[in-house]
């Protein structure tokens, strides 16, 4: 079971991510908080598996509370993944160096949700089709726009070479355990 917790400062949108997650028989919502101190002492007793974390949030916003979770040697298991409306480079970076695994736009479609709270609870990345396609476009030489190198920095040589490959057209064979 995968084990999630919630942190929107919108009731409404934290009932729907609920409600999404908790339909599923693999993920359950342990937790839920509106503010960013408030979603720090959730995960430290909860201690979820996938942390879905908007950014915009009062009293410490998503940013802060990832960096403050990353410190914790306890949560090194607890993968955050950035939940926000502002598809903003700096946001990216920031929330890359600050120790997410994820980072997706608001307007993602439910299944792709569901797909990333998956894939990051394995051990695994993921971003924003929007995101991959402008750090691809950078990372190939597509773009005369400069990546901070500490972006690249939080991924492994093998993402850096994936995304190399990727970016020149290559399509990456799954293995049969990935395709399961």
């Amino acid at each position: 079971m995968i084990r999630v917790v919630v942190a929107d400062d919108q009731q409404l949108i934290r009932a729907g991510f609920r409600s999404l997650l908790d339909a599923e028989d693999d993920i359950e919502v342990v937790g839920e908080a509106a503010t960013g101190t408030e979603v720090i002492g959730v995960v430290r007793r909860e201690r979820p598996d996938v942390v879905l974390m908007d950014i915009r949030m009062p009293d410490g916003d998503g940013l802060w509370a990832t960096e403050q979770i990353a410190t914790f040697p306890e949560l090194a298991a607890t993968r955050i993944v950035v939940v926000t409306t502002f598809e903003v480079d700096e946001y990216v970076a920031r929330a890359i160096r600050a120790g997410a695994s994820g980072f997706l736009v608001k307007d993602t479609e439910p299944v792709e949700l569901i797909r990333a709270v998956r894939v990051v609870a394995a051990g695994d990345a993921l971003l924003s089709p929007g995101v991959t396609k402008r750090l691809l476009a950078r990372f190939a030489g597509g773009s005369s726009v400069v990546i901070d190198d500490s972006v690249l920095s939080a991924i492994t040589t093998r993402e850096r070479e994936v995304l190399g490959l990727v970016g020149q057209g290559s399509r990456m064979q799954r293995s049969a355990k990935s395709s399961s």
